[in-house]
């Protein structure tokens, strides 16, 4: 029997999880401010403690700086740049470490606040235990990533490294939203629809690739490789993009043009979807309200894209303008429909009753 408290219990966990779930959304959408201001390289060591608060006087500012003049980013492409120039940059690469601190510190204070209240129960351990795990995991893979930019020629991070930390990011939140989910979703909330969960599958195998296409094009920087739009640099499929198989993850155009269409395949998978959930009959009050999204979110994102990739040409390095915003908020309606794709995933599963 379900008492008062374990409902109580249950509510509080669930709240806990969501605000996890915002503060991790924030933290990719400050990971995409770096990538876009080319501040990922700016600081050179990762000190757990010590690197907590930024240098607090001249002294330790120009130490800081001198550790960057040692990096190729600055000996090759920020030779002229000032010490505002770096205080600059380094503030949006110590603020996502900083948040990433917080994201730690309120998982660590809510485990320990809901453990001395009784409200965690032995099958929420699990899933919490896979969440510290990929979280520390997606730690480990970031400071991986800055270190491949940190040697040699490169100027930036390795595209296949920023490719694998971002979609382990999301990997993430999706398990922490559909966490939450089960926590605060009634039962009764649920259907059962096997043509919309056959459907479902494969928008989240398209949508696994797009996602890290999306992120091999920021590290490629390449959307400008192909600014112009619905042809590619006026063509339909660039000669030579596929004559050898490592094009498909290191060649500007060959990224641009696989990312763009896995976006159209994306979007008429998703039409389907919505055809079918429209004729879902006996939905419940939460998947009618949630089956809009996906088809909404997806248009928002395709258009944003779309847009993107004709600003690229105005691209001034170190200068935040149309093009970041439309590339900033293309990610964010990403992840918004990644969340809304999950969401009509759980509330079609196979408990509940039978919508077919």
């Amino acid at each position: 029997m379900i008492t008062a408290k374990d409902n109580r219990g249950q509510k509080a966990v669930a709240r806990w999880i969501y605000i996890g779930v915002i503060m991790l959304l924030i933290q990719v959408i400050l990971g995409g401010i770096t990538r876009l201001t080319g501040s990922g390289l700016s600081i050179t060591e990762w000190q757990v403690l010590t690197g907590t608060f930024p240098p607090l006087n001249d002294a330790s500012w120009m130490v800081e700086f001198d550790k960057y003049k040692q990096t190729p980013q600055y000996q090759i492409l920020n030779a002229d740049f000032t010490l505002s120039d770096f205080k600059f940059i380094f503030f949006w690469e110590w603020f996502h470490r900083f948040w990433a601190r917080m994201i730690g510190v309120v998982f660590l204070v809510g485990f320990v606040y809901l453990l001395a209240k009784k409200y965690l129960r032995k099958d929420m351990v699990y899933p919490l235990l896979i969440l510290f795990l990929l979280g520390a995991l997606q730690g480990a893979v970031g400071w991986i990533m800055v270190m491949s930019g940190l040697t040699g020629d490169e100027v930036y991070v390795k595209p296949a490294k920023l490719a694998i930390h971002f979609v382990l990011a999301l990997v993430l939140i999706s398990y922490s939203w559909w966490f939450a989910l089960q926590l605060s979703v009634p039962r009764h909330d649920i259907i059962r629809s096997k043509i919309l969960r056959t459907w479902i599958w494969p928008l989240f195998i398209v949508l696994l690739f797009q996602l890290g296409y999306g992120a091999l094009m920021a590290g490629h920087k390449a959307a400008s490789a192909a600014p112009t739009w619905p042809d590619i640099n006026g063509g339909w499929v660039p000669e030579g993009i596929f004559s050898d198989a490592k094009n498909m993850v290191e060649n500007k155009v060959a990224v641009h043009f696989i990312h763009r269409n896995l976006a159209y395949l994306l979007m008429l998978i998703t039409v389907i979807w919505t055809f079918f959930a429209f004729r879902t009959s006996s939905a419940s009050r939460s998947f009618r309200k949630a089956r809009i999204y996906p088809m909404l979110l997806i248009v928002l994102q395709a258009l944003l894209g779309i847009l993107a990739v004709l600003e690229s040409p105005e691209i001034v390095p170190a200068r935040w303008a149309a093009f970041e915003w439309l590339a900033e908020l293309h990610q964010v309606v990403g992840m918004l429909f990644l969340l809304s794709a999950v969401t009509v995933f759980y509330l079609s599963g196979r408990t509940g009753r039978n919508a077919d």
